[in-house]
């Protein structure tokens, strides 16, 4: 970078060390009370020399870690090494609209450039003023246009909210509808909730893992997504949906089957959406599935409201308090949400009914929601409707496997052997039946170097069973 002279001013602090990391944060504290985002630097004295200093990724580590503990409400800065004048320098940025902010337990204001403490009687006018205005985030003007929001997203949106009796309105134009929905303002101007919910430029982010064991030590998969909350929902269904188990019951006196899911979808569709309706969106950090052995854990980055605990939504004592109303009237409209304020509740009744064990805890930096997942002894018993059932399964199974071992004698797709053996589930299919082959070394692939190949193919290893 070129040689280059700064100033402090009302939102840039400079810090020559990062020895002078207290002062620092009470400098961050007043510059997010008086312009809700600013700069600070260590490595530049308070003239604008360029000193630097030495950088390690243990000093990026305390700084971040300095911030988030001593800060009040939380903020998520970016914290980065930098180089001026050809000198290590630390850049902070940050931002945040929560005010007052406290650093140390006590609020601060900045006054040029110098940081001074606040009075009671100031501290009360900020919190009076914020709650005059709206402020939630979801409420605010976003920096995007009308024209990024997908029409038929939105079409779509509005025929099941009539279908629901919920939206007594046809679509007509983008403006029109939006503004029905009050996700526009009186200027035509889009709100965030507006954008996170119908652009089909949204970039939240879903973050999805499946753990070999119950800890985090190995991974089996890791995916991410974007897009916006009807994108990250679906996928984050169909994650869950194609990672569980689903047991084969066969009713009494009959051959037909059905598969039951280990946990109710109904209960984790509620918990991805009520991850969302939570959510806060100034918050850097996506929303997370985690597949364990024994549990499956979504997370969402929302803070539980203040003086609650989740057994007082549970038992209905205290009404539903959603970080994004907007956004939680929105899904209500179109009967993503069953009812107001009955998300925790509803999926703990699902698990209840489904004698399935879930968990809601609540953590400093969010929110989470476990289910705990049955051993596969414990899910034979759930499907087990008589005493005959073992034996039925391990005789269909069977059938099956010699179906497939004849009908593959020739290279054929997982779907042609799906539809062959009269399933619809490709994907469960792929695991109750062809991944157990493959491992028997029964059948082979095609291309075994590329197993998601959209051309792959597989075949019966004929050395194997013949």
């Amino acid at each position: 970078m070129a040689n280059i002279n700064f100033l402090e001013n009302e939102a840039v602090e400079f810090k020559k060390t990062t020895g002078e990391l207290k002062e620092s944060i009470i400098s961050i504290v007043s510059i997010l009370n008086k312009h809700q985002s600013g700069k600070l630097y260590f490595g530049i004295k308070d003239d604008g020399e360029i000193v630097g200093q030495i950088v390690t990724s243990k000093t990026i580590r305390e700084v971040s870690k300095a911030i988030s503990e001593n800060i009040e409400p939380k903020i998520y800065p970016i914290v980065n090494k930098i180089k001026l004048n050809d000198k290590e320098c630390i850049l902070v940025e940050f931002e945040g609209e929560d005010i007052p902010y406290l650093a140390f337990g006590r609020a601060y204001m900045r006054v040029g450039d110098e940081d001074r403490q606040l009075s009671m009687k100031e501290i009360r006018k900020i919190i009076l003023k914020d709650e005059s205005e709206i402020g939630k985030w979801e409420s605010k003007i976003s920096k995007h246009d009308i024209k990024e929001i997908e029409e038929k997203l939105l079409k779509d949106f509005i025929e099941k909210g009539r279908k629901a009796k919920r939206i007594n309105f046809p679509y007509t134009n983008k403006e029109e509808t939006l503004t029905k929905l009050s996700l526009i303002n009186r200027n035509k101007e889009l709100l965030n909730a507006g954008y996170v919910l119908f652009s089909k430029e949204a970039k939240l982010e879903m973050q999805m893992a499946i753990f070999a064991t119950e800890t985090k030590l190995t991974f089996l998969d890791i995916d991410q997504s974007f897009g916006n909350i009807f994108e990250i929902i679906e996928v984050g269904e169909s994650y869950i949906r194609k990672n569980i188990k689903w047991p084969v019951n066969f009713k009494s006196g009959s051959m037909e089957r059905e598969e039951i899911p280990e946990i109710p979808m109904t209960a984790i569709r509620e918990a991805l959406i009520n991850s969302i309706i939570h959510r806060d969106f100034k918050n850097p950090k996506s929303n997370e599935i985690a597949i364990y052995r024994n549990r499956i854990e979504i997370f969402n980055p929302g803070e539980f409201p203040e003086g609650y605990e989740p057994k007082d939504f549970i038992d209905g004592k205290e009404a539903s308090i959603p970080r994004n109303p907007i956004i939680a009237n929105t899904l209500y409209l179109s009967k993503d949400i069953e009812k107001w304020g009955s998300g925790l509740k509803r999926i703990a009744e699902e698990c209840r009914n489904s004698n399935i064990k879930v968990e809601f805890e609540v953590r400093k930096s969010g929110f989470k929601v476990i289910f705990y997942r049955k051993t596969d002894e414990e899910l034979y018993g759930l499907t087990q409707n008589e005493k005959t059932y073992e034996k039925t399964y391990e005789k269909t199974y069977e059938n099956i496997e010699k179906k497939i071992l004849e009908f593959c004698v020739s290279e054929k797709t997982a779907k042609e052997i799906a539809e062959f053996c009269g399933y619809k589930g490709i994907d469960r299919f792929k695991r109750n039946y062809l991944k157990t082959l493959l491992v028997q070394n029964k059948i082979k692939m095609t291309i075994p170097d590329k197993p998601k190949s959209k051309n792959q193919k597989y075949i019966t290893n004929r050395k194997n069973n013949y």
